[in-house]
């Protein structure tokens, strides 16, 4: 029998990841994101893990307040659109997320009233990693339609990654709000701490307790914000934006539309 021996590189090139801004979670996960300037397309790859990496909380320094907070929020963004996946029962993964969830907002909080609190910074670096080394997502099919509709307008905009998901994501929940309302108010109660009459108005109380928190620490609700203004642009993100099938809710592309102009 014939066969091809393989053989392992005579010489090892170690990879390292040395992290400045927490939020994405890349210093232990295989995903990136990259933009097609030409097609106008801002897409997910996966790739080859790093060697080594170096978290330093110190290093969170080297960028400013406002790109810390950001950052902050796409930990909690990923953190939410792993929560909203199927299944939508009670499991352990998302017992461990809502504790995740608990400690971003404490931490940036604790942060935004002191920035040389380096304990919140090692805790805010901590959280970004658990959220997307893949802990939270064992049994998870995760939603992400939120991330997938922000990468779209980032394509199209300069917009800041951090912003827009906090521009859209209210937005985004309350159009899913009949499909999720049992899965918002749990984490309505388990993480803001929220709690109304019923299922639906504990699962609203939470949208609205997630846009206040938004409000609180700075970051904006609206696109004319951030110098966005152009309704043309939104409706091409809405047309190029990749479907999610982990969502809770079958979204079409003239309602994610929608989603984006309610926030002009």
């Amino acid at each position: 029998m014939m066969y091809e021996e393989h053989r392992l590189p005579t010489e090892f090139v170690p990879t390292g990841a040395v992290v400045t801004a927490s939020g994405t979670g890349a210093e232990q996960n295989n995903g990136a994101v990259i933009t097609n300037t030409e097609k106008k397309l801002k897409q997910p790859l996966v790739g080859s893990y790093h060697s080594f990496t170096i978290l330093d909380s110190d290093l969170t320094r080297t960028v400013p307040m406002k790109q810390v907070i950001s950052g902050a929020f796409d930990t909690l963004s990923h953190c939410m659109e792993t929560y909203m996946g199927r299944p939508q029962g009670d499991n352990v993964s998302d017992g461990i997320n809502e504790a995740v969830m608990r400690n971003v907002i404490r931490n940036l909080r604790a942060l935004i009233a002191d920035p040389d609190d380096d304990f919140a910074r090692g805790e805010l670096m901590w959280d970004s990693a658990l959220a997307e080394n893949g802990l939270l997502k064992l049994g998870k099919q995760t939603d992400f339609q939120c991330h997938m509709l922000e990468h779209a307008v980032g394509a199209y905009t300069d917009c800041n990654h951090g912003q827009g998901l906090a521009v859209i994501h209210p937005a985004l929940y309350r159009h899913l709000l009949a499909e999720g309302k049992e899965k918002l108010a749990r984490m309505g109660e388990r993480v803001w701490g929220v709690k109304g009459r019923t299922t639906e108005e504990t699962a609203a109380m939470c949208i609205d307790a997630l846009e206040a928190f938004i409000r609180e620490i700075g970051l904006p609700v609206r696109w004319n914000e951030m110098g966005i203004t152009d309704e043309t642009l939104l409706r091409a993100a809405a047309d190029t934006c990749l479907l999610m099938p982990g969502c809770c809710k079958a979204f079409t592309r003239d309602e994610l539309f929608e989603v984006l102009k309610e926030r002009m």
